[in-house]
């Protein structure tokens, strides 16, 4: 279950992200806030995936 909800971030996090690049492309004023906030959704997977990791190796 734990996997699925990283990966599930992780998509999400992608798919704003590239949703801002394509703003960024349009001149949408919103695609900079998109972008960030897909930025924070991968912090957030990554630091799921690392938390998970030290707590099977403690």
């Amino acid at each position: 279950m734990k996997n699925k909800k990283i990966i599930s971030v992780f998509t999400f996090g992608l798919f704003l992200v590239v949703v801002g690049a394509i703003g960024k492309i349009l001149k949408w004023e919103q695609a900079s806030i998109i972008m960030a906030i897909g930025l924070v959704f991968e912090t957030i997977a990554v630091l799921m995936f690392a938390w998970d990791k030290i707590k099977k190796n403690g």
